[in-house]
């Protein structure tokens, strides 16, 4: 069952992301972390894991003044989970390392990442990976959904398989699910 905290971490996934759209459309940003607490929740995590779906982009997004906030209200576990969904924190400036960099990083940083963490990871990037899915095969996008990224098309679908293959050596419940995504995107971008 999910408890009110489960609550208070919409709450501040909502405040944080309020201002912000998923890239290429008008959906609010929000829609995108109760995709992934609902995925982690179907892929048989627990609340907290949950809860870290709905916070993993926070840290990233919205800066490091919210590892306090989620440390105290969710604690230590929740807080470790987000962190190791998180990419790269942008300076003082708000800029990120290249994306190449921070991607190498982080799949070099999901071999050891914990279990608990890996499942919030993967529901992430399925989630992503459907969204672009969805919109090769929306006649009004296609191939035009690549320019929405800081990366080419080819370095994208690199990424993605590199994700897939990541997690099925980790044997993540999801890695099957997002590798038959990936399939279907590389086929849709060839």
């Amino acid at each position: 069952m999910l408890t009110e905290k489960f609550a208070a971490a919409v709450n501040m996934a909502a405040v944080a992301h309020a201002r912000q759209v998923r890239k290429g459309s008008n959906t609010p940003y929000i829609a995108h972390p109760l995709g992934v607490a609902s995925l982690v929740l179907e892929f048989g995590g627990d609340e907290e894991q949950a809860i870290a779906g709905l916070l993993h982009d926070v840290i990233e997004d919205g800066g490091p003044q919210f590892i306090e906030p989620i440390r105290e209200q969710f604690g230590e576990r929740v807080l470790s989970m987000v962190e190791a969904c998180t990419d790269g924190i942008p300076d003082e400036n708000g800029v990120k390392a290249p994306w190449r960099q921070r991607k190498e990083k982080y799949l070099d940083h999901l071999g050891a990442t914990a279990t608990d963490a890996l499942l919030v990871s993967a529901a992430d990037k399925l989630y992503n990976a459907r969204a672009i899915l969805d919109d090769l095969l929306d006649p009004a996008v296609g191939q035009t959904v690549f320019e929405r990224f800081s990366a080419s098309k080819e370095e994208t679908l690199w990424y993605y398989r590199e994700l897939g293959r990541i997690f099925s050596e980790r044997h993540s419940p999801v890695a099957r699910r997002l590798n038959a995504t990936v399939l279907e995107i590389q086929r849709l971008a060839a």
